[in-house]
């Protein structure tokens, strides 16, 4: 067995150490039970709002990229069958 770890491995390790930090810290906490609940529900909330205004940020942005190549492409059309039809009536 190779004495380096793999990036699996590492990965885990990382991760287990984080959660015992965290357990750590929650129980070290200057805080009563109570207060880091509530504290833990407000910080959630906050992110969890703060994803869904980014979330709508993004899928309007997105929808008038999608509106504004829609517009490209049938403008190109458009010129394309134009261009056509042009060509036709010289032959």
């Amino acid at each position: 067995m190779s004495e380096e770890a793999s990036a699996g491995e590492k990965l885990l390790y990382l991760m287990l150490g984080a959660m015992i930090g965290a357990a750590t810290a929650l129980l070290l906490a200057p805080r009563t039970g109570i207060e880091t609940r509530k504290l833990l529900v407000t910080k959630a909330r906050e992110g969890a709002e703060l994803v869904s205004n980014r979330t709508k940020a993004v899928a309007g942005k997105t929808s008038d990229l999608l509106q504004q190549q829609r517009d490209q492409l049938s403008a190109a059309l458009e010129a394309g069958k134009q261009a056509y039809r042009e060509e036709k009536e010289k032959a």
